[in-house]
């Protein structure tokens, strides 16, 4: 695997170069990018899951304002955090905030964890959460893979992926190799904002594009 990899270094790097001077220029402002609390970074992933990032705004708001911390959350009453993200949907989601807010208090004494193999023990936390939290709250070089990050690499690299190209090997190394670097959380939500503007699922905006003339799939 470490030799096939290296395919793919230079791509990579340019890449990433790319993109972040693209970010630069183009990011998107939510409130949860500007902390780098750990606490405020994972409620709104949790709550950015199948969810357009534009309705948790004032849900994010309104939740970190009356739960401010993991004890706030943790002794709330249900109902009343059930109200507050009810406009989300996806009712599963309902009993994830308090029941993560529980396993933190319990298992790491209130303080949320700073590695992936830790926070993947907590209640409603997968790769992608755990990835998010490690390099946006951390700023850890931590990989994220998403169905939209799968996308630009399939597309700008060529590559062939299984239908759950998440999971597939050569995607999350790859995705650690990009994460690789001194600005990891600005390359991160740099791959997030370039697949919602630019490397769209439907009718990606070619003339616009910065990997153009390297993308395997204008080639």
């Amino acid at each position: 695997m470490v030799s096939s990899l290296n395919v793919y270094k230079d791509q990579i790097i340019y890449l990433r170069k790319k993109l972040l001077l693209w970010f630069g220029k183009n990011r998107r402002d939510y409130p949860w990018r500007n902390t780098s609390d750990p606490y405020s970074v994972l409620m709104a992933e949790l709550m950015l899951r199948r969810t357009r990032a534009d309705q948790v705004v004032p849900v994010y708001r309104s939740f970190l304002s009356s739960y401010p911390d993991i004890v706030s959350l943790m002794h709330a009453k249900s109902e009343h955090v059930d109200g507050l993200t009810a406009s989300l949907g996806l009712h599963w989601r309902r009993d994830a905030f308090q029941l993560v807010a529980k396993d933190v208090m319990e298992q790491y004494g209130g303080k949320i964890p700073d590695s992936r193999v830790k926070l993947l023990q907590l209640s409603g936390v997968g790769d992608y959460v755990a990835g998010a939290v490690l390099s946006c709250a951390y700023h850890k070089k931590e990989w994220i893979v998403d169905t939209n990050v799968v996308r630009i690499f399939k597309r700008f690299l060529g590559i062939e992926t299984s239908k759950e190209g998440r999971r597939d090997r050569l995607v999350i190394e790859l995705a650690k190799m990009y994460a690789d670097c001194a600005r990891p959380k600005e390359a991160n939500l740099a791959l997030l904002d370039f697949a919602a503007l630019v490397c769209t699922a439907r009718k990606p905006e070619h003339d616009t594009c910065p990997l153009l003339k390297k993308c395997q799939l204008m080639i």
